[in-house]
């Protein structure tokens, strides 16, 4: 009887171990949309609130899309998740408006131009220089040789 006891004990504890893990995953995948809303998205809002202008005209919604629910780690061993943020100008969204990553540590938040990654104050106006090494995966080891 003590044996079928620890059985289903186990079983239970063994069936809500996913659970918990796709709990961290969906934490931080609002932690990361919160941070680019914050840090990104409300500030260029903001900065857009220009009635005449040359620029393109803001749109009407923008929405951030966490791209991979698990942290990957850049060649310093820093652990980033990448992002995009979509934007709808009319009726149909455009995706991928802006594209990066944030660090999960530290908070910051760097967005690709061209080839590049830069910090996402850049996208706000200021001067800001690409850097090397971020959003970019470590290498793989090599393979164990026999």
């Amino acid at each position: 009887m003590k044996l079928l006891r620890w059985l289903y004990l186990g079983a239970f504890v063994l069936s809500s171990v996913p659970s918990l893990a796709s709990a961290d995953e969906q934490s931080l995948v609002e932690r990361v949309r919160s941070r680019v809303q914050t840090g990104l998205v409300k500030p260029l809002a903001e900065q857009e609130n220009h009635r005449y202008s040359r620029a393109r005209p803001a749109p009407r919604e923008r929405r951030v899309r966490v791209i991979e629910a698990t942290t990957t780690s850049d060649k310093n061993g820093r652990h980033y998740v990448p992002f995009a943020i979509d934007v709808r100008f009319g009726n149909e969204w455009h995706q991928n408006d802006i594209v990066g990553c944030a660090y999960t540590g530290s908070g910051e938040l760097f967005v690709k131009r061209g080839d590049e990654y830069r910090p996402a104050a850049f996208l706000l106006g200021k001067n800001a220089e690409p850097v090397a090494d971020v959003c970019a995966p470590s290498p793989a080891p090599p393979p164990a040789r026999a």
